[in-house]
C-alpha cells in the first residue's frame, strides 16, 4: 500500500515538474497558501479590522503570487522592499481619488499608463506591473474615508513584512537561471569533444578512440537537445526578460549552432589530419573558452571570472591562423575537374572550420559575459534597465529607451495606451451600475484584458466559462458546508495553493475556476455562508469581460505579432544589405575599382538597430499574455536567423578588414564576379524571405548547393594564388573563406524555411 501511495507520489510530481518545469508556480503557491490565510485570520480574528484583513490578504496575494523577482537574494529584497513602498504610495493616491468619480476614472488611466509603459525600462518594473496595478485598483474602487488609510497601509505592511520573510526563509528561489546549468553542460561537452578532436588530429599516442569520440559528440548532442527541451518547456516567457535571461535566451540557439559546428570540425578530409597546427591552436584556445564559460555559467555571480582573458588567447589565435591559411594552399598544383577543384579547396576545409568554430566560440563567450555582468548590476541598475557595459549613466538610458517607445509603431505603447483605457472605462462603469464590489470588475478587466483582439476573445469565453465552472463549485461547497462556517478556513489554503498552480500547470481557464472558489471561500469566512456571493462573483466578470473585449477589438487588434512581423521583416532587409556590403567591400579590396570603407560600416550600424528593434518586439511577444499563435522556437530561431546573417556579414567584414594593403595591380574580375553572384543569390533569398514575413508572398525555397561553385571558385583565384616573390598569397584565402561564410549562410535557409512556413501558417 505504501509503495502504490509512493509511486502516485512519484507520478504527481513528474506530471507537475512536466508543465511547472522549475516548480516557479508550485513555489509562488506554496508560499502564499501559507501566508495570506494566516495574516487574513491575524488581521480579522485577532485584530479585528475586516479592512486591514482585505489589504492583509490581496498585497499577500499581489507580492507573493503575481510577483517573483531574480537575482542573488540580497537583491530581490530590496526589490520587494521597493515594491511595498510603492504599495503604500498607490493607496494613498488611490484613496485620495476614490469619492470622485471623474478624478478616480482619470487618475486611473494615468496611472494605469505609467505603471504598464514603465515595464519598457526594465524587467524589475515589467515583472511587478500586475502587483503595482492592484494596489491603486484595490482603495480607487472602495471609496472610505480618509480616516481608514492608517488601517489600509498597516495591512498591506504587514504583507510586505510577511512577504520579506517567505521570499527568504520559504523555500527560496534559485539564483541561477534555470538555462544556467544546462548552457554550462553544453560548454563542456564540447570543449571535451574539440579536445578529443585535437588529439587524434595531432597523432597524439593517447587520443580517445573512435568509439569514445563517437561517445563525447553523442553527450555535446545529447547537451544541446536538453537545452533547447528546457527552453521549449517554457512556451511562455515570464513578462520582461532581464538583460542576462535575455542573453542566455539567445545563447541557446548560439550553443546548438556551436554544438552543429564543433561536429562539422570534426569531420576534417583524410589528408589534413597534421598538416594544420594553427588551427590546432584555434580549437585548443576555443576548448579553454568554453570550459570558462560553463565556469562562469556555473558560479555565483561574484566569482573571479577568467573567461576573459581565455577570450583574448582565442583571439589571438585565430588572428595567427589567418595568417598561417597561406601555406596551406597547393599553389603549383592546377584542378582541372569538379573533384580536383573540391580537393584543392579542401586544403583549407581544416582552417576555415577551425575560424568559424573561433567565431562561434568568442560569440558565446560575450553572451556569457553579457549574463555574467548582468548579474552582477546595482540594484539601481537592474531597477532601471542598464545595460552591462553601456556608456550613458542609468536614469539616461532608461530615459532613451523609453523615448523610443513613444512612436506609433511602438508595442509597448499601443499595450500601455490599451490597458489604461480599458482600466479607466472599468471604473467608470462599475460606478455608473453601482455594483456591489466594483473592485472585481476592473480585475476581470485586467484578467482578461490582452494585447490581441483574438487572444482577449479567447480569454473571455475561458474566462466566463472558469467563472462559472468556479461559482458552481463554491456554491456546491457552501451547501455542503452549511452552517458549519469553520470548516472554510481549512478549505481557504488549499483554494488558494490550487489557484496558484492551475494557471501554469492546467489552463487559464483552470485557474480562473480555482480563483472563483478561492473568493466564494474568502467572502464567507466569519459569517454564515451565502451563495448569493457567486451570482455577484459572475456579475462582476461579465462587466469586467464586456470592457476587455471591447478594448481589445478598437485598440490595436493585432497586438505584438504584427510588430513582430515588421521587426523580423525590417531586420532580415537591413542584416541581407549589410552582408551584401561587406561583400562588396571584399570585391573592393581585392581588386579594382576600391569600395568606400565606411559604406558598410554603416550598414552594419543600420542592421544591429534594426536587431535591437526586433530583441524589443520580441520581448513584448514573449511578455505578451496568453496562448502564442506559433510554437515559441519557431519564433525564436527566425529571431536567432537575423543574428547568423550578421554574423556572417561581421566575419567577412572583420576577415577584409584585418588585410594588409592588397596590390592593385592584379585583376581579378573573374573572383569579384564570382562573389559578387554568389552574394547577390544569397542576399536575394533573405530579401525575399523578409517579404513573406510581412506580406502576402509564400516562403522561398532554399538555395541548394551548386555543383560547380567549387571549380568556379578555383578558378577564380587562379591569377591571385601567387604574389610578387612567388609565395602563396593571402588574398586567395580571404577570397575562398568569403565564399565559405556565404554558403554559411546559405546553410541556414532550410531550417528558417520551415520556420517560416509555420510562423506564416
Amino acid at each position: 500500500m505504501g509503495q502504490r501511495g509512493g509511486t502516485r507520489s512519484t507520478r504527481a510530481l513528474a506530471w507537475l515538474r512536466g508543465r511547472d518545469p522549475d516548480l516557479a508556480a508550485t513555489r509562488r503557491a506554496g508560499r502564499t497558501a501559507l501566508v495570506m490565510p494566516a495574516l487574513f485570520a491575524l488581521c480579522g480574528q485577532v485584530i479585528g479590522s475586516p479592512v486591514m484583513a482585505t489589504f492583509a490578504a490581496y498585497g499577500s496575494i499581489a507580492m507573493l503570487l503575481l510577483v517573483d523577482f531574480t537575482g542573488p537574494m540580497v537583491q530581490r529584497l530590496r526589490a520587494y522592499t521597493g515594491l511595498a513602498a510603492a504599495w503604500a504610495v498607490l493607496i494613498c493616491l488611490g484613496s485620495l481619488v476614490a469619492g470622485v468619480t471623474w478624478l478616480a476614472v482619470a487618475v486611473m488611466v494615468v496611472t494605469g499608463f505609467l505603471v504598464l509603459f514603465s515595464g519598457v525600462v526594465s524587467s524589475v518594473l515589467a515583472g511587478a506591473t500586475t502587483s503595482l496595478l492592484l494596489a491603486f485598483i484595490l482603495p480607487v474602487t472602495s471609496p472610505a474615508p480618509l480616516t481608514q488609510l492608517p488601517v489600509r497601509l498597516a495591512g498591506a505592511g504587514l504583507a510586505a513584512l510577511a512577504t520579506l520573510l517567505a521570499i527568504s526563509l520559504l523555500w527560496p528561489r534559485p539564483v541561477a537561471d534555470p538555462l544556467s546549468a544546462p548552457a554550462a553542460r553544453v560548454c563542456r561537452a564540447a570543449a571535451a569533444q574539440l579536445r578529443a578532436h585535437v588529439a587524434r588530429l595531432a597523432g597524439a599516442p593517447d587520443a580517445p578512440t573512435a568509439v569514445r569520440r563517437a561517445e563525447l559528440a553523442a553527450r555535446t548532442g545529447s547537451a544541446a537537445a536538453e537545452l533547447r527541451s528546457v527552453f521549449d518547456a517554457t512556451p511562455n516567457r515570464p513578462t520582461g526578460l532581464s538583460a542576462g535571461s535575455r542573453a542566455l535566451v539567445r545563447l541557446v540557439d548560439e550553443l546548438t549552432w556551436l554544438a552543429a559546428v564543433v561536429a562539422g570540425a570534426g569531420q576534417p578530409a583524410a589528408d589534413c589530419r597534421t598538416c594544420d597546427t594553427d588551427a590546432h591552436a584555434v580549437l585548443r584556445a576555443a576548448a579553454a573558452v568554453l570550459d570558462r564559460a560553463a565556469d562562469t555559467l556555473a558560479r555565483p555571480p561574484t566569482a573571479p571570472d577568467t573567461l576573459p582573458a581565455a577570450a583574448a588567447d582565442l583571439r589571438k589565435a585565430v588572428a595567427g591562423l589567418e595568417r598561417g591559411a597561406t601555406t596551406r594552399l597547393p599553389v603549383h598544383h592546377r584542378p582541372g575537374t569538379a573533384a580536383e577543384a573540391h580537393a584543392f579547396l579542401g586544403t583549407l576545409d581544416v582552417s576555415f572550420r577551425a575560424q568559424e568554430l573561433g567565431f562561434a566560440t568568442l560569440q558565446v563567450a560575450d553572451n556569457v559575459q553579457l549574463a555574467a555582468a548582468a548579474e552582477r548590476r546595482s540594484w539601481p541598475e537592474r531597477l532601471l534597465g542598464h545595460d552591462p557595459g553601456a556608456l550613458t549613466e542609468p536614469f539616461a538610458a532608461a530615459r532613451e529607451r523609453a523615448a523610443a517607445h513613444l512612436q506609433r509603431h511602438s508595442v509597448w505603447l499601443h499595450n500601455s495606451l490599451r490597458g489604461a483605457l480599458g482600466l479607466g472605462i472599468a471604473v467608470a462603469l462599475a460606478d455608473l451600475t453601482g455594483v456591489q464590489r466594483s473592485f472585481w470588475v476592473l480585475l476581470g478587466t485586467l484578467s482578461v484584458l490582452r494585447s490581441n483582439a483574438l487572444s482577449t476573445g479567447q480569454n473571455a469565453v475561458r474566462a466566463l466559462g472558469g467563472t462559472i465552472a468556479g461559482s458552481l463549485v463554491g456554491a456546491g461547497l457552501l451547501h455542503l458546508i452549511g452552517q458549519h462556517g469553520v470548516a472554510l478556513w481549512f478549505l481557504l489554503p488549499l483554494a488558494v495553493l490550487v489557484a496558484g498552480i492551475a494557471p501554469a500547470a492546467v489552463s487559464f481557464m483552470a485557474g480562473q475556476a480555482a480563483f472563483t472558489v478561492t473568493l466564494v471561500v474568502l467572502f464567507n469566512i466569519g459569517q454564515n455562508p451565502n451563495w448569493h456571493i457567486v451570482l455577484l462573483r459572475v456579475q462582476d466578470i461579465g462587466l469586467g469581460v464586456a470592457v476587455s473585449v471591447l478594448v481589445g477589438l478598437f485598440f490595436w487588434p493585432r497586438g505584438a505579432t504584427a510588430a513582430v512581423d515588421r521587426a523580423l521583416a525590417a531586420a532580415y532587409t537591413d542584416s541581407a544589405r549589410y552582408l551584401a556590403g561587406a561583400v562588396e567591400y571584399a570585391i573592393g579590396r581585392c581588386g579594382r575599382p576600391p569600395t568606400r570603407s565606411d559604406a558598410p560600416l554603416e550598414q552594419g550600424r543600420e542592421a544591429a538597430a534594426a536587431a535591437r528593434r526586433l530583441d524589443d518586439a520580441f520581448r513584448s511577444y514573449l511578455a505578451e499574455r496568453g496562448s502564442k499563435p506559433v510554437p515559441l522556437a519557431d519564433v525564436t530561431t527566425l529571431v536567432t536567423g537575423v543574428v547568423g546573417l550578421r554574423q556572417a556579414a561581421d566575419a567577412v567584414l572583420g576577415l577584409w578588414q584585418r588585410a594588409g594593403d592588397l596590390s592593385a595591380e592584379a585583376d581579378r574580375a573573374a573572383a569579384r564576379l564570382v562573389l559578387l553572384s554568389a552574394a547577390g543569390q544569397v542576399t536575394g533569398w533573405y530579401r525575399d524571405l523578409a517579404g513573406c514575413l510581412d506580406g502576402p508572398r509564400s516562403v522561398p525555397d532554399p538555395l541548394p548547393p551548386d555543383p560547380h561553385g567549387a571549380a568556379g571558385l578555383v578558378e577564380s583565384v587562379r591569377r591571385d594564388l601567387l604574389d610578387e616573390h612567388g609565395r602563396a598569397s593571402d588574398t586567395a584565402v580571404r577570397i575562398i573563406w568569403t565564399a565559405d561564410h556565404l554558403n554559411a549562410a546559405r546553410r541556414l535557409q532550410p531550417e528558417l524555411a520551415a520556420a517560416a512556413q509555420r510562423y506564416g501558417g
